[in-house]
């Protein structure tokens, strides 16, 4: 079990850590607490939503002796949870927070919370040590993983026999819980639906540049980001100081990969994927793979991508996006097209961004797989920690409405006031009107959600204050992005994953740079992939996903 673990912590370690640094490990997007100026809750929390039988029915005697079992569950007295930065910072306003949840579960809960770009490293770290939290936040790239060395709970049985269960039923979250399960098992519980990004263009760059109509084939689009790299998009009177898009990094750190720059992957992927057999292949090695590293180099030798793509963090764009260093930025749906517009206009900046739909060649989007919070094996009451702590996380009330919102005058009031009086972006609110206040880490901008996203929330909230208080952006984004997506699979782990996954991914990474950047042709970097052991890696760890 050691060896394995430490097989596993240090594919983990090469995972995250992307050529140059600079892929923002551990981002989870639209659920962002700490970085997206977001979070609020209703006034009305306080009713429990019914939990019902609504998936009728008559109950097998197994199910009833289960769920009388469960009923006499030990409710912990106290349980450490580690948490990225989805969960409230102390900047934030974390312990006031904590205090609200600790009453709502009466259960002492300690938090370990690593920088966020780094947490993916602690956690490694943290396993390695044997000294494990009892609950753990994990993106699918580390839960499958995780899961397949033992370090997670079987949560399936007290899961199946759960009121959880019937609520997300209920609700049609079936599917969503089932697809992060490992034959048949499962071992981590998302929080939401897993989201994904979309493509923002800034509408002023397009009439600046006289472009009428967003792009609609890769053509349009290389041909938008010439002008955007080229003319004076930004109308600051220099032409060429600006670049048409970023991202962080030429390829993602975890699951999807792809979703920073889709444009040029399209119908590429550079891991592992289910051909329409069934059967796994290796993305990285399809001829759709050598024609999107053709593109990035051509568009990469053009200008039009920003070379500090290589080593930029999620933050570093979003800081260069709102200081109209670039004009294109794909990024997540739903909150954050209101995030974007804020940061821009409190820039002084033109905030209005046409979301995109997929390019024709890009066909849909993808929807990752959630990030699961997942409890250890070495909990020492995991029964009592998924009915009291796991299964409230979706309560349908109160707890529920904390985990959305936040805690009411700090991230949400119902107060009659006026916020950034005085301001560009001052807004008034009457007495009983639904609103974030301003976010104590990013002043200026404000709360829109705490952990979960409402507009991706898996069980129904009672008395749920976000159509009231959804922008139009948000809605809009998270609208277009639903239609045109379509679901990633997870990937299951073998013993050659853990082995050599890790190596083969930051060779991988390494030579998508290099042939991005222009220091090798795609010819150059395949003859490097064999030569360096990757395409042995590769085949054996698609041998050990086919068996």
């Amino acid at each position: 079990m050691k060896k394995k673990l430490v097989s596993l912590l240090l594919a983990a370690t090469m995972v995250a850590s992307l050529v140059g640094c600079g892929g923002g490990s551990g981002e989870t997007g639209s659920s962002n607490a700490s970085e997206s100026s977001e979070s609020s809750e209703s006034a009305d929390a306080g009713k429990e939503a019914e939990n019902g039988d609504s998936a009728g029915g008559t109950e097998s005697s197994a199910e009833e002796e289960a769920q009388a079992e469960a009923s006499d569950v030990e409710k912990p007295e106290e349980i450490t949870i580690m948490v990225d930065g989805t969960v409230f910072t102390k900047e934030n306003a974390q312990d006031q927070f904590i205090a609200k949840l600790e009453e709502l579960t009466g259960i002492k809960i300690n938090v370990t919370q690593p920088d966020h770009d780094a947490y993916y490293d602690v956690v490694g770290q943290t396993i390695a040590s044997g000294d494990w939290p009892d609950v753990i936040i994990l993106s699918s790239t580390y839960y499958s993983g995780y899961a397949a060395e033992g370090v997670l709970w079987d949560m399936t049985d007290v899961y199946e026999a759960s009121d959880l269960k019937a609520r997300q039923d209920a609700a049609g979250s079936t599917s969503v819980i089932d697809g992060l399960r490992m034959d048949g098992r499962l071992y981590g519980m998302p929080s939401a639906r897993g989201g994904g990004c979309v493509t923002y263009v800034k509408q002023k760059w397009l009439d600046n540049c006289g472009i009428a109509e967003a792009p609609k084939t890769y053509d349009e689009y290389l041909a938008m980001l010439e002008a955007f790299s080229t003319g004076d998009p930004d109308g600051d009177g220099t032409d060429g100081n600006t670049f048409g898009v970023s991202a962080a990094g030429f390829v993602g750190t975890e699951a999807p990969y792809i979703n920073y720059l889709p444009e040029f992957y399209q119908d590429a992927y550079p891991s592992f994927r289910q051909a329409d057999d069934g059967t796994w292949v290796d993305g990285f090695m399809d001829d759709s793979m050598k024609a999107a590293l053709e593109r990035l180099a051509d568009a990469y030798a053009k200008g039009v991508i920003d070379p500090t793509t290589l080593t930029n963090g999620t933050a570093d764009c979003r800081n260069k996006f709102y200081s109209d260093e670039f004009g294109v930025f794909t990024y997540w749906s739903g909150t954050w097209a209101t995030n974007l517009k804020m940061n821009l206009e409190n820039n002084g900046l033109d905030g209005t961004l046409v979301p995109l739909e997929p390019i024709a060649e890009v066909g849909a989007y993808l929807d990752r797989i959630p990030p699961v919070w997942c409890i250890t094996s070495t909990c020492e009451n995991p029964e009592g920690v998924f009915k009291y702590f796991i299964e409230t996380m979706q309560d349908g009330g109160d707890t529920q409405f904390l985990w959305t919102y936040g805690v009411e005058d700090v991230h949400w009031s119902t107060k009659a006031e006026t916020l950034y009086e005085g301001e560009e972006n001052e807004v008034t609110y009457e007495e009983g009107q639904f609103h974030g206040l301003d976010n104590l880490e990013n002043p200026g901008t404000q709360y829109k959600k705490a952990h979960i996203d409402p507009a991706a929330a898996l069980v129904t909230l009672a008395n749920d204050p976000s159509a009231e208080s959804r922008e139009e952006e948000n809605t809009k984004s998270a609208e277009l992005f639903n239609q045109n997506c379509v679901s990633a699979v997870l990937v299951p782990t073998t013993d050659e994953m853990s082995q050599y996954n890790g190596d083969l991914t930051t060779l991988k990474n390494s030579l998508i740079a290099s042939v991005t950047m222009g220091e090798m042709t795609v010819d150059e970097a395949y003859a490097k992939f064999e030569a360096d052991g990757g395409k042995n890696w590769s085949q054996m760890i698609v041998d050990s996903l086919n068996k």
